[in-house]
């Protein structure tokens, strides 16, 4: 990786609700990139980022559940997720959560400009370039709607993904197109959820690649949920477990941690 001084950032790791109840390992690996690049990481006690509350119209818990977050995560240099939804919605949404509340906006709105995404706070704020792992396949990445179309993420895993040895990315069709997860939706609407997982499965698929990327949990559970049913062999991984090289716990889907 590039390199970072020694006395670099203190960082708050927002582990995620998924990560922290389904996929564990992508926090130990988002921690290993930070402090790889000279981040001192703490993991304060925290909770849910309240997006299902504030996607679902439910303003008051919305809020309740914000400032738990926002209160837990003062005094960092830096707040980083491995969730670009998670990232979008305290980026985005906590500052039109509390707008023109006196006491609460100014905090949100300082909070916000703290917290980043993993990939794009590695690229974008610490400027590395490259990464120390191996991965020996092939790889088809999605872009996941809240990291894309609010936070901007679209070059930044392409190009540190270009850096893994051995690893081959081989782009899919409609790759910016939603999985149907989009958090509550596909509990909402699940026929045209499934519908949607489908096209991504089968665009997926027509890649040829044997593992499926992504920067959020939630698309990557529903994503590798679908490729199980329809019998299919293309393993599921969060990018930062690539990156990482952490890629020896079972894909998502495959085992205890997924």
């Amino acid at each position: 990786m590039s390199e970072t001084p020694s006395n670099g950032p203190r960082v708050g790791l927002f582990v995620t609700c998924l990560v922290d109840l389904m996929r564990p390992s992508v926090g130990f690996a988002t921690a290993k990139l930070l402090e790889d690049v000279g981040c001192t990481v703490d993991v304060p006690v925290q909770t849910c980022c309240g997006q299902p509350a504030y996607n679902s119209g439910d303003r008051a818990d919305a809020q309740a559940i914000a400032r738990t977050m926002i209160a837990a995560f003062e005094g960092f240099d830096y707040v980083v997720a491995p969730s670009g939804s998670c990232a979008g919605t305290v980026r985005k949404h906590y500052p039109e959560l509390f707008a023109g509340d006196p006491a609460w906006e100014p905090r949100a709105r300082e909070l916000a400009a703290r917290t980043w995404e993993l990939v794009a706070f590695l690229t974008d704020v610490l400027k590395v370039d490259r990464v120390d792992a191996a991965f020996a396949g092939s790889v088809t990445y999605h872009d996941s709607c809240s990291g894309l179309r609010e936070l901007g993420i679209k070059a930044q895993p392409r190009k540190l993904l270009a850096s893994v040895d051995g690893l081959e990315l081989r782009e899919m069709a409609d790759t910016e197109v939603c999985c149907g997860f989009g958090g509550t939706f596909c509990v909402k609407y699940p026929d045209i959820s499934d519908k949607m997982v489908s096209r991504k499965t089968e665009t997926i698929a027509e890649t040829g690649a044997a593992t499926v990327l992504a920067g959020d949990l939630g698309c990557l559970m529903n994503i590798a949920g679908k490729l199980s049913r329809e019998g299919r062999e293309t393993e599921a991984r969060h990018i930062a477990e690539v990156l990482a090289g952490m890629t020896q716990t079972p894909a998502i889907g495959k085992g205890k941690d997924g």
